[in-house]
C-alpha cells in the first residue's frame, strides 16, 4: 500500500465519523467491498467492542480498530472472518494498513488491567499507551524483536522447515532474540541451536514489521563457517542444504524470508533486484 494511501496516527476515538475494522484474534471482518466500513455503521452492528482505538488515515480520512471479544458469524451479509496472513499471502493492499491494526487491536486486548496493581487502564490522550490512575503505570505497544538469516555455503543455502509448514515448503531460519544479547549473537545462537552450524560474516540485509502477533524481523545473510546439519528436536523437522539452481518451495512473495533469498540470488546473477517488502 503506498505511503500516500494509509498513514499511522493516534486518533480520538471521541472524534466522530470515518472508517473503522473489526478486529479478534489476527482475524478481520470482510465482506464483498473490503475491510474498511462507516464507522458509526458497523459499530451499530457489532456487539460491544473491548476497545477501540483510532489507528490512522487511509485516503485522508480516519481508520479506527474495533477489537472484539469473539469473530461473530453472521454480523454482515455475505461478511466472513479472515485471518492477517491470507491477507499477506494474497498481496492484499491493505495489509500494512492491517497489520497495525493487527497489532493496536492486540496490544489493547492484552493490556485492559494494570499488571502491576490490577487497576483499569484507560487510554493517555494524545499518545499509543494505556495509563494506569492508580500507580501511574504506562504501557506502550509492544516489539519483539527476532532474527532471520540466509545461510550460504558456496552454491548452496540452507534452507529448514517446521512440521507447521505446508508439505514441501521450506524457510530461513528465525528466532526471538533474548534478553541481555546483542542481535548478532542472537543470529549466531539460533543458529547453533536449530540446526547445531556455525557461522560467520553477518550482514545486515533489511527489517520488516510482522504482526503475528507483534514482532520486528532483522534480516541477516551469513556464511557457513562449520558443522554438520542436526536439527532441532520438535523445532526444526528437516533441513538440509539446497542447491540455487533446485531450490524447494519458497515463503511466499511479500515475506522478508523471501527477499533475502530473492535478493541473493538477484546479486549472483547481476539481476535486478527485488523490492523490499513494506
Amino acid at each position: 500500500m503506498g505511503s500516500d494511501l494509509w498513514q499511522p496516527a493516534v486518533i480520538d476515538p471521541a472524534q466522530a465519523g470515518g472508517w473503522a475494522v473489526a478486529h479478534c484474534r489476527q482475524r478481520f471482518l470482510c465482506d464483498s467491498n473490503g475491510v474498511l466500513f462507516p464507522r458509526e455503521w458497523l459499530k451499530a452492528r457489532l456487539p460491544a467492542a473491548l476497545a477501540e482505538h483510532g489507528i490512522g488515515h487511509f485516503q485522508g480520512r480516519p481508520v479506527f480498530v474495533l477489537e472484539l471479544t469473539e469473530p461473530v458469524d453472521g454480523l454482515l451479509p455475505g461478511g466472513q472472518w479472515k485471518g492477517l496472513r491470507q491477507f499477506l499471502l494474497e498481496g492484499d493492499s491493505t495489509y500494512r494498513m492491517l497489520g497495525y491494526a493487527a497489532q493496536i487491536g492486540t496490544w489493547a486486548r492484552q493490556h485492559r488491567f494494570c499488571g502491576s496493581c490490577g487497576g483499569p487502564l484507560q487510554p493517555l490522550p494524545g499518545e499509543r499507551a494505556m495509563c494506569c490512575s492508580a500507580c501511574e503505570l504506562h504501557l506502550y505497544p509492544r516489539l519483539s524483536p527476532s532474527i532471520i538469516v540466509l545461510i550460504s555455503r558456496g552454491e548452496e543455502l540452507l534452507l529448514a522447515r517446521s512440521s507447521r509448514f505446508a508439505a514441501g515448503f521450506y524457510s530461513t531460519l528465525a528466532g526471538f532474540v533474548e534478553p541481555g544479547e546483542s542481535i548478532e549473537e542472537c543470529v549466531r545462537r539460533e543458529v547453533r541451536e536449530e540446526v547445531a552450524l556455525e557461522v560467520d560474516n553477518l550482514r545486515y540485509i533489511a527489517s520488516q514489521n510482522w504482526p503475528f502477533p507483534h514482532s520486528l524481523m532483522l534480516g541477516f545473510h551469513a556464511d557457513y563457517a562449520g558443522g554438520e546439519i542436526v536439527p532441532q528436536p520438535e523445532e526444526i523437522e528437516d533441513a538440509r542444504w539446497f542447491l540455487v539452481d533446485d531450490l524447494p518451495q519458497l515463503p511466499p512473495h511479500g515475506t522478508i524470508s523471501r527477499y533475502l533469498i530473492e535478493l541473493y540470488l538477484a546479486r549472483r546473477l547481476g539481476a535486478a533486484e527485488p523490492l523490499l517488502p513494506g
